[in-house]
């Protein structure tokens, strides 16, 4: 179940691209053959040497260089007590709508990019979303179990956001990460995020509790007190999210995952539910609303033969208690415009959500 309030002026552009394959004789798509490659990145310090273990063909080697090009070029760190990690981002042109700010996607793969950033840079592996060496062992990834977005000023084409990101413990299941963005040349806040990440095991695709070792490899790196992006009493990042009852009052069915929605995990990555969840908006809140909150509960996976039915409808008023923040943390009273709607993702063929 999705909630999705909106509020103020944003349109979103369907991108229609051709492509076309290098051909040999016959117009036959020509493919190679693809490589498993594997790195492992230990932490970086301005003056330590990189040890990176590669497999490739079933030989694996190990390279070691003063900086990789990547770190160089990578406007990211760990913070000075190490507990935190910060990075810039430029916002690119395809990254932004046709009203030229970064759509809610680009943001929601903002927090995804200085995640795994952020795993890397205390060395856990890049194969998989920031796996620990005991995770790796067990085969176990981390799946999103909840995120909450708000967005509160959309950067524009060639802005610098800086994205500041933690992670804390979350119960016996699962984890926490926090992020708080900034405008870089305002030093305005301008969003918040928060999620809940829980493991499960590559093979059998179950959930598993976070064992005590795996718990260990990544608390040295979290912060010693509790830190929250949302520490307000009652906020929204803790609401419920209502039942969407049948019939929905807007829908649209019969979509399809890309290969390009499919990530490391083999599985629809997180941020494309947010685009099918606006493919069931009304055509006038696009026209004339931008998206400000977000709250996702994933359910279940979607694989890259699923069917899926993107369902909405309006939020009963008297169940609606998120006002618009016109760009600013705190709720302004006199903008009535906020409209609140409740989502959900099911499965064509079964109607699972």
């Amino acid at each position: 179940m999705l909630k999705l309030p909106c509020n103020s002026a944003d349109q979103i552009q369907a991108l229609a691209s051709q492509c076309r394959f290098l051909t040999h004789h016959h117009n036959r798509p020509r493919f190679t053959c693809r490589s498993n490659v594997v790195v492992l990145c230990s932490p970086v310090s301005k003056s330590s040497v990189v040890q990176a273990v590669v497999s490739e063909g079933g030989t694996t080697r190990v390279d070691s260089v003063r900086e990789s090009l990547t770190n160089r070029l990578r406007l990211g760190s760990l913070t000075e007590d190490g507990l935190s990690y910060k990075e810039k981002f430029i916002v690119r042109s395809y990254e932004v709508g046709i009203n030229k700010t970064a759509t809610v996607e680009t943001i929601a793969n903002f927090l995804q990019e200085v995640g795994c950033n952020h795993a890397q840079s205390v060395g856990f592996s890049t194969d998989g979303f920031a796996t620990t060496p005991t995770m790796r062992k067990m085969h176990l990834i981390w799946v999103t179990a909840r995120m909450h977005i708000e967005i509160y000023k959309y950067p524009a084409w060639s802005d610098v956001v800086e994205v500041e990101t933690w992670c804390q413990n979350e119960g016996r299941i699962g984890t926490r990460r926090d992020w708080i963005l900034t405008d870089c040349a305002t030093g305005q806040l301008i969003g918040r995020a928060t999620s809940k990440w829980v493991m499960m095991n590559q093979d059998t695709r179950r959930l598993q509790k976070v064992t005590d070792d795996v718990r260990d490899e990544y608390m040295v790196y979290c912060p010693r007190e509790l830190r929250l992006a949302f520490p307000e009493d009652n906020n929204r990042s803790l609401k419920k999210i209502l039942k969407l009852e049948d019939p929905a009052q807007h829908s649209k069915l019969g979509l399809v995952p890309r290969r390009a929605d499919l990530d490391m995990n083999q599985h629809v990555n997180n941020v494309t539910y947010i685009g099918w969840v606006l493919e069931s908006m009304p055509q006038e809140i696009i026209d004339t609303h931008e998206l400000q909150t977000i709250t996702l509960d994933y359910r279940r996976e979607c694989q890259h033969d699923d069917v899926v039915d993107s369902l909405t409808s309006v939020e009963p008023t008297e169940d609606s208690e998120l006002q618009p923040t016109n760009g600013s943390a705190t709720a302004t009273a006199g903008d009535q415009d906020c409209q609140d709607f409740l989502h959900l993702l099911r499965l064509s063929s079964m109607g699972l959500k």
